[in-house]
C-alpha cells in the first residue's frame, strides 16, 4: 500500500488493510473474510462431498447421512420441481384459506402447528431458567416481518423501503395462487396491517439482548385469559393429553398482556390473511426456481446479496440445515484431526485455571462470591470439536422421493417441532449440543454452564498445530476465553454452576460489576459507523465476554518465555477481518449483540497495558486511551 496504516493509529485496517482493498464479497453472501471465509471453505469441501455421495462415487459412513443426501438428491432435481411450480404448495395454502373462525382455528391447531403455520403468539419448550434440570413451556409474541422494531419507526426510511421491497414480493406470488385479484390484494393489506400492529408489543433487540427479562412464570390458567380467544389449553392438550403444565413462562409479557390488541375474534381474517402470506413466502425456496428466486429477494436486498445461491449451494445448505447434527459429525470425524483436538482441550484447561487464578486475586469481589465464580469456573464442561453420538430424532428423519421436496421439508419439519415440545416432560438433556461440528462459530450454554467449540473454527487463522502459542492465543484462545467470560457477562453472571437463574452476588460486588458493565456501555455507544451509530447497551454482554477474552489469554502470554505480543493483537486483528455489503452492516447495527468486527479488533486492545507496551503506543496515536480510561473487568 502507498500510505500504510500506522498499526498504533488502526490495528485493524493495518493489519487488514491490504486484504480490505482487494477483497472481493461473494454474490451470494453477505461478507466475506474471518469467519465468513472458514464457513465458505467448510462448504466447499462438504459439498463436494455431498455431490460424490449423491452419483454414487462414494458410500455415506451412516444411515443419518443417507437421509440428508437424499434432500440433496431431491432439491437438485431442477427439472421435477420446475414442472410441479407452485402445486405442492397449494393443498397447505387452501387449509390456511378454509378456516372459517377462530374455534376452527383452535379445533386444528396442532395440525397446523406441524405444518409450519405461524399463530398470533409463538411457543416453545426450553430449560427453565430457576431449574436448569427440567423444561418449560414458554409463550411470546408473533414474529415480525423486519428485523428490529426500531425499522417501524415513523422516520425510519430503511424500514419502509423494506416493506415496500416485501410487498412487491408477496404481491408477485400472491398473483401465482387461485385467489382473486381483490383477495390477492386484501391478502397483502392484512398481512402488513397484523404485522403492524405485532411490532408495536414486541421486544426490541435490545430488550432481548438483557435474556434474563425472559423469565415470567405465570400461571397456566392467567396466560390462557390473556391469550384468549386462541384455546391454549385445548392446544396444550392436543400436544400433551392430561400432562401439560401448570406453569408458562412468558417471555414477552407486553405482547401477551396486550394480546388482545394484536389479535381477536373481530380481526381473525386479518390473521388467517397473515398466515397465508407468511406460509406462501416461507415456501417458496422449495418449490420452483423461478419461485426461490422471486420468494429470496426480500432476504436478499435486507443482506445486500446480489444473487441467489447456486442451486447445488442451496441444496447443500438445505439439508446440511436439517441435518445438521449427522453432517457436523461426517465433518468432524473426516476432517478433525485427534491430535488438534488434545491440543485444544488443554488449552481449554489452562484458560480456566488461569481464569480461577485471576478471579482469586480480583480487586472489586469479596471472598465468599470469588469462591462462588471460582466454583462456576471449575464445573465448566468443554464440547470440543463434535457430539460422540447423534440424537436419536435423526433416525425418524426419512425423506420420501415419491413426494414432493415440499412435502418431505413440511414432514420433516413437523417431527422435529413434536421432537422439541415433547421434552417438557423429559429431564434437560446436558449431552445435547448447541452448534454442529461444521459450523464456523463457538457459543457458552449459560443453562448448562458448558462451553462449545465445533471442529469448523478449529482452524487458521484462530488455530492451527503449527500456529505460534502467541498467535493461536490471540485466535482462538480469545475467543475460548471470550465464551468462558459469558459465564460472568450482564446475564450470564445471574447463573450459578448448575445453569440455574440465582442470586449469588453480595450486593455490593454486584454494584461493582454494574459500575464496570456502564463503562463498556459507555466506552461503545453513540460511536458512528458506517452511516450508523452502535448501541453500547445492545452489545455490551459481548463486550464483556471480549474483554474478558482478552485479559485473560494476556495473562497466560505473561507466563511464556517465547511471548510475541505484536503476533498475539496481529492475530485478534486477523480473526476479526471482515469486508460487508452495506445493507449488511446497517442490519447487524440494528440487530446483532456483537459489535462490529472493526471495533471488536480496535477497541478492546486498547484496554490492556501490554497493548501500549507491545508497540510503544504514545498518547498522540490514535488507538491509545489514557489508563484512567481503560476498562478491565475479569
Amino acid at each position: 500500500m502507498s500510505n500504510p496504516v500506522r498499526i498504533q493509529d488502526d490495528l485493524y485496517h493495518a493489519v487488514n488493510g491490504e486484504w480490505l482493498e482487494t477483497a472481493v464479497i461473494p454474490d451470494d453472501r453477505p461478507t466475506t473474510g474471518g469467519f465468513a471465509d472458514l464457513d465458505e471453505g467448510v462448504e466447499k469441501l462438504l459439498r463436494a462431498d455431498f455431490k460424490a455421495f449423491a452419483e454414487g462415487k462414494e458410500k455415506t459412513p451412516f444411515p443419518e447421512m443417507d437421509e440428508a443426501v437424499k434432500l440433496f438428491k431431491q432439491i437438485m432435481n431442477v427439472e421435477k420441481r420446475n414442472a410441479e411450480g407452485i402445486k405442492p404448495l397449494l393443498p397447505y395454502l387452501a387449509k390456511i384459506a378454509t378456516i372459517k373462525d377462530v374455534s376452527e382455528l383452535n379445533a386444528r391447531v396442532r395440525e397446523l402447528i406441524l405444518e409450519g403455520v405461524d399463530l398470533p403468539f409463538n411457543f416453545g419448550v426450553e430449560p427453565d431458567m430457576k431449574d436448569a434440570t427440567k423444561n418449560s413451556f414458554l409463550v411470546l409474541g408473533p414474529s415480525i416481518i423486519l428485523p428490529d422494531t426500531s425499522y417501524y419507526a415513523e422516520d425510519n426510511q430503511a424500514g419502509k423501503a423494506l416493506l415496500g421491497v416485501y410487498a412487491d414480493m408477496a404481491k408477485k406470488l400472491l398473483a401465482l395462487t387461485p385467489l382473486t385479484e381483490e383477495d390477492q390484494a386484501k391478502y397483502l393489506e392484512d398481512t402488513l396491517a397484523f404485522d403492524a400492529l405485532a411490532a408495536k408489543q414486541v421486544k426490541s433487540q435490545i430488550e432481548w439482548a438483557n435474556y434474563v427479562d425472559n423469565y415470567h412464570p405465570m400461571p397456566v390458567d392467567k396466560v390462557a385469559e390473556l391469550l384468549s380467544p386462541m384455546d391454549l389449553k385445548g392446544l396444550l392438550r392436543s400436544l400433551y393429553g392430561e400432562k401439560g403444565p401448570k406453569e408458562i413462562i412468558v417471555f414477552e409479557p407486553r405482547a401477551i398482556e396486550n394480546f388482545n390488541k394484536i389479535f381477536s375474534a373481530d380481526n381473525f381474517e386479518m390473521y388467517k390473511h397473515w398466515a397465508y402470506v407468511r406460509c406462501l413466502l416461507s415456501s417458496t425456496a422449495y418449490l420452483s426456481e423461478d419461485l426461490r428466486e422471486l420468494g429470496g429477494t426480500f432476504r436478499r436486498t435486507l443482506y445486500g446479496i446480489a444473487k441467489a445461491p447456486v442451486v447445488e449451494k442451496f441444496a447443500y445448505r438445505t439439508a446440511s440445515s436439517l441435518f445438521s447434527e449427522p453432517v457436523g459429525v461426517y465433518y468432524g470425524r473426516k476432517y478433525f484431526g485427534e491430535e488438534a483436538k488434545k491440543d485444544v482441550v488443554e488449552l481449554v484447561k489452562k484458560i480456566i485455571a488461569t481464569y480461577e487464578d485471576r478471579m482469586a486475586k480480583n480487586t472489586f469481589l469479596k471472598e465468599e462470591t470469588k469462591k462462588k465464580a471460582i466454583l462456576k469456573l471449575s464445573t465448566i464442561e468443554i464440547k470440543m470439536g463434535y457430539p460422540d453420538k447423534i440424537d436419536p430424532l435423526y433416525q425418524e428423519l426419512h425423506v420420501d422421493e415419491s413426494l414432493s421436496l415440499l412435502d418431505n421439508l413440511c414432514a420433516i419439519s413437523g417431527k422435529r417441532i413434536l421432537h422439541s415440545l415433547n421434552k417438557l416432560n423429559k429431564p434437560v438433556d446436558r449431552s445435547e449440543w448447541g452448534m454442529p461440528g461444521h459450523m464456523v462459530n463457538a457459543c457458552y450454554n449459560p443453562f448448562a454452564n458448558d462451553i462449545t467449540f465445533p471442529a469448523a473454527i478449529l482452524q487458521k487463522p484462530f488455530y492451527g498445530i503449527d500456529q505460534s502459542v502467541s498467535a493461536n492465543l490471540g485466535g482462538i484462545g480469545a475467543v475460548i476465553g471470550h465464551e468462558i467470560s459469558h459465564a460472568f457477562d450482564n446475564n450470564g453472571a445471574k447463573f450459578d454452576e448448575n445453569g440455574n437463574l440465582a442470586d449469588w452476588w453480595s450486593k455490593e460486588d454486584f454494584a461493582a460489576f454494574e459500575a464496570l458493565t456502564k463503562k463498556m456501555i459507555e466506552e461503545f455507544d453513540g460511536i458512528d459507523f458506517y452511516g450508523g451509530k452502535v448501541s453500547g447497551e445492545l452489545i455490551v454482554s459481548e463486550n464483556i465476554a471480549d474483554n474478558g477474552g482478552m485479559g485473560v489469554t494476556l495473562g497466560i502470554m505473561s507466563t511464556l518465555k517465547d511471548a510475541d505480543y505484536q503476533e498475539y493483537f496481529k492475530n485478534w486483528a486477523r480473526v476479526w477481518c471482515l469486508k460487508a455489503k452495506p445493507e449488511y452492516i446497517q442490519l447487524l447495527l440494528s440487530s446483532d449483540v456483537h459489535a462490529p468486527a472493526e471495533l471488536r479488533a480496535n477497541i478492546q486492545p486498547r484496554n490492556f497495558d501490554e497493548w501500549y507496551a507491545a508497540f510503544d503506543v504514545k498518547d498522540t496515536d490514535k488507538m491509545y486511551i489514557p489508563a484512567d480510561k481503560r476498562i478491565r473487568i475479569w
